[in-house]
């Protein structure tokens, strides 16, 4: 296990500067060299002379302790493939912008940068980051917003370009130990075309629904999603004090994570059994449902049922607004239950009932010059009679 001690190194003027000794030396994914020393732009007087130089020394020599354990820690995590709660917390936007330094396309990644600011503000925690926020991103992009001052709306190539940049910081973020698992791998890529949103029919679902599944609150958090439409986000995070009502009339009162409005949602009363026994008003109504666990055992679940899908997390809320529009919901509700500020991105789900609505007239086909042959020696025979 690599040990972390601090030194110091005399410069000029009587000071010192201070800085971490790495052993045995690390890799850095940055420079893609081996590391041994660590500076810390810290400096400290060798004979400090007044109470102020002395208490400064105090003061710097604690911080640099405190980023000697810091250190010690991340090595650690490091070493049991686990990540440190300090990276964790930090600001993916501040990583984005400096992924786009380091690149030749810097255009494209600032402009990437600036659009995904636009889209989830300038602090977004790597706790954060999903699978529903990137797709969310993505139908940003794909609605053509302006951000600069010709208020010129990008087009689709330019959304599929910003969009590629963000996904490959997404998947640098993993490979230096941010994310716990390759979230850019997961998220699908965007193309020229029409963004594909997978989604589960009725009986798909139903099957789903008595299928097996390895994580039991997986399950409930999957089928509830499909029934309401929430985001992950807010599935994880909602408690039992915001599931209210009485049967016939359930109701959740929450914040959504992605407006931060106070919403009031109707519920069915076959969706409150789902979520089992009530508990403690502040617990979390789906108790260890954690990100990881989800992408691996939606696999096995999927499989389970006999469904060759590939479906994220985020299929259960495409599934419900498609189930919602198949049904004959209109539009301006089914958006107002997902949250949509724009009802344009609502929209998206409308064009793909269209969709089956015509694939569906397609499959009873008739060979129109053959029927019309046929009716015409029909009529003849008839004539000849």
């Amino acid at each position: 296990m690599s040990k972390v001690t601090l030194r110091r190194k005399p410069i000029s003027k009587g000071k010192q500067s201070l800085y971490l000794e790495i052993y045995p030396p690390i890799y850095n994914s940055d420079t893609g060299k081996m590391q041994r020393k660590k500076y810390l732009k810290l400096y400290v007087s060798v004979r400090p002379k007044t109470v102020v130089e002395k208490d400064l020394n105090k003061e710097t020599l604690a911080l640099a302790e405190y980023l000697r354990a810091q250190l010690q820690i991340d090595l650690q995590s490091r070493k049991f493939d686990f990540i440190s709660d300090s990276k964790m917390k930090s600001n993916f936007i501040d990583f984005f912008r400096d992924e786009a330094k380091k690149r030749n396309d810097s255009y494209n990644w600032i402009m990437s940068v600036r659009y995904f600011i636009a889209f989830a503000g300038p602090i977004v925690p790597f706790t954060e980051l999903n699978e529903t926020l990137c797709e969310e991103y993505a139908d940003y992009l794909l609605m053509g917003p302006s951000i600069g001052r010709s208020r010129r709306k990008i087009q689709k190539n330019t959304a599929v370009a910003y969009y590629s940049r963000f996904k490959l910081a997404v998947r640098e973020a993993y490979k230096k130990r941010y994310l716990p698992f390759d979230l850019g791998s997961i998220i699908e890529s965007l193309t020229s075309e029409e963004t594909h949103r997978p989604f589960l029919f009725l009986e798909e679902l139903e099957c789903l629904a008595k299928a097996y599944c390895p994580n039991d609150v997986v399950k409930k958090a999957g089928l509830f999603s499909a029934t309401t439409g929430f985001r992950y986000s807010d599935v994880e995070k909602l408690i039992w004090k915001e599931v209210q009502g009485s049967p016939g009339n359930y109701y959740i009162m929450y914040n959504q994570d992605k407006t931060n409005s106070a919403e009031y949602f109707p519920i069915a009363d076959e969706t409150v059994k789902l979520l089992g026994e009530r508990r403690e008003p502040e617990d979390k109504v789906f108790t260890g449902l954690r990100y990881d666990n989800t992408v691996s055992t939606l696999k096995k679940w999927l499989a389970n049922a006999g469904i060759a899908k590939h479906l994220t997390f985020h299929g259960f809320r495409h599934t419900f607004a498609t189930l919602q529009i198949a049904a004959g919901t209109d539009l301006y509700t089914v958006s107002k239950l997902l949250g949509h500020k724009d009802i344009k991105t609502t929209q998206i789900y409308a064009k793909i009932v269209d969709s089956l609505k015509k694939e569906a007239s397609e499959r009873i086909k008739i060979d129109v010059y053959d029927l019309g042959m046929q009716i015409l020696t029909a009529d003849q025979n008839t004539e000849y009679r």
